[in-house]
């Protein structure tokens, strides 16, 4: 990302994600890492593919037990 761009953090301290074992699942479509019966999966998935549709990006980080950080790059155009 050469432009000038607008960058949104969210970060939690939640349970956190294990990525070195499901970070390449983290946006796929009904991909669900807790056992909350409401959730479905295709939150993170649908959040990614609008973000690159508007040429951005998204980075998750991740600890186990501390919590999970999304970063999301937005271009100004």
């Amino acid at each position: 990302m050469n432009e000038s761009h607008t960058i949104i953090s969210f970060k939690d301290n939640g349970l956190g994600l294990g990525l070195k074992k499901n970070g390449h699942k983290v946006f796929g479509m009904y991909r669900t890492f807790q056992s909350n019966e409401d959730a479905k999966g295709f939150g993170l998935y649908i959040t990614k593919n609008q973000i690159e549709a508007m040429d951005g990006k998204i980075e998750v980080k991740s600890k186990v037990g501390y919590g999970t950080t999304f970063k999301i790059y937005i271009n100004e155009k």
